[in-house]
């Protein structure tokens, strides 16, 4: 149950790790719009492993194949299957930890909800599944492209080390100019000799992913239980080691006053707009035409190449170290994952809002 995502457009996602491989079927995707797969590649190349030091070393192609829904280079408005076949699995690695818990991991959960787990990656716990994310995403961008909606992700906090500056004082383009995929050049040498520091160690650490999206109409979100704001947080929090999320100025504007905090409307050039944007682009739970921004955090990696106190499936307490290739931090692959995210939930809203138009 629940490996579909999405009312109107909707993904469902199939495959484990160690499986034979990782695919989708997207349903509900508007015809005619043109799929540009060399595209969908690069989108799932910027989620795959072993691109730099900074990431997990495992070598996988993650080379789409499309099965239905798109004939001539253009969506045929049936659903869109696709596969992504594993070729590089060490299933060997995980042997070690067939009987016991890794810490911060789901092995137990699973275990106790299904009776079962597949030790080898996690099964469908493992961040594998978000392949399907990706094309899924990748898919929408470009339905959305074509309607003026952008989205672009970026790096905005390693550990301790946090870009100070809005997002509009960046030139987003650059975020992928560099393995950490941060816009700032001084910050970004800052965070990736952070990560390589802490992966000599045998250890992980966590961050924060901004991301901005432009030219979203009015109007999408739908109260009360529809809030754009809230389809996209559930959306974030899916994500593997995804633990907190917030939009518009979130936290940091709890200490100001109304007045301080009040976006105030103004006529600019004929159009109503908002001389700030402190709201993130939503109000209401319907967007406003401004800039929609949001923040997701997201924790160290569970898997540690350092041994750990833990127990066994009996119960007994022991040691466990995990063998084998990972991320140290989930942060620059987690960039697209999180554009795919807010992607599908766009477009699915854009066409939720057209069904209530007359």
């Amino acid at each position: 149950m629940f490996n579909s995502f999405g009312n109107i457009v909707r993904l469902t996602t199939f495959g484990e790790s160690h499986g034979k491989g990782i695919g989708g079927v997207l349903d509900g995707f508007p015809v005619g719009i043109r799929i540009d797969t060399d595209f969908v590649q690069q989108e799932l190349d910027r989620r795959r492993p072993g691109q730099s030091a900074l990431t997990t070393s495992r070598k996988e192609g993650d080379k789409v194949e499309f099965l239905s829904g798109i004939f001539e280079g253009k969506s045929t408005g049936h659903p869109i299957g696709f596969v992504v076949w594993n070729e590089n699995q060490h299933s060997d690695d995980y042997d070690n930890l067939r009987e016991v818990y890794r810490p911060s991991h789901a092995d137990y959960t699973y275990t106790v909800k299904y009776g079962l787990r597949d030790h080898r990656g996690g099964g469908r716990s493992s961040a594998r599944e978000t392949i399907s994310r990706v094309v899924g995403g990748a898919l929408a961008k470009l339905a959305l492209n074509q309607l003026g909606i952008h989205i672009t992700a970026y790096t905005s906090q390693v550990g301790p080390i946090r870009l100070e500056k809005e997002y509009t004082e960046y030139d987003l383009s650059a975020t992928e100019s560099n393995p950490v995929r941060c816009p700032d050049p001084e910050k970004t040498r800052e965070m990736e000799a952070y990560i390589l520091k802490v992966k000599e160690a045998g250890d992980t650490i966590g961050g924060v992913i901004t991301c901005v999206i432009r030219g979203c109409p009015i109007g999408l979100g739908e109260p009360a239980f529809g809030k754009l704001h809230a389809a996209l947080g559930q959306a974030m929090l899916s994500i593997n080691a995804a633990k907190a999320f917030e939009y518009g100025d979130g936290f940091q504007g709890l200490d100001r006053k109304g007045s301080e905090q009040n976006d105030i409307f103004c006529n600019r050039n004929g159009r109503i707009m908002t001389r700030t944007n402190h709201s993130g682009g939503i109000q209401g739970g319907i967007s406003n035409g401004e800039d929609i921004y949001f923040r997701v955090g997201f924790k160290p990696i569970a898997t540690l190449l350092m041994e750990q106190p833990t127990v066994d499936s009996q119960g007994m307490e022991t040691t466990v170290k995990a063998r084998g290739r990972h991320d140290p931090c989930v942060l620059p692959r987690a960039v697209p994952i999180v554009e795919a995210m807010a992607a599908l939930t766009l477009l699915d809203y854009y066409l939720i809002d057209r069904t209530t138009q007359i």
